[in-house]
């Protein structure tokens, strides 16, 4: 399982799981799926902090710092 604070963010945004689904393009049981530590491909990774208004180098205030690698600059 992956550590994350996707539901710590999404919350302190006042985003529902729904919202952040229709942004990011992704299902809401993928959110749920991510929130309980599941793993998830990099793509709906990038989608998912690009939704929740970061940028990809911001990727660890939501995800692990090993993941989403192939989108550093």
């Amino acid at each position: 399982m992956n550590n994350n604070s996707l539901r710590k963010l999404r919350e302190s945004l006042m985003v529902s799981k729904a919202e952040l689904a229709r942004k990011a393009n992704v299902s809401p049981a993928t959110i749920t799926r991510i929130e309980q530590g599941r793993t998830c491909r990099i793509e709906t990774k990038r989608k998912i902090v690009l939704a929740l208004g970061y940028t990809i180098s911001d990727k660890n205030k939501v995800f692990d710092e090993d993941t989403l690698v192939a989108y550093q600059i």
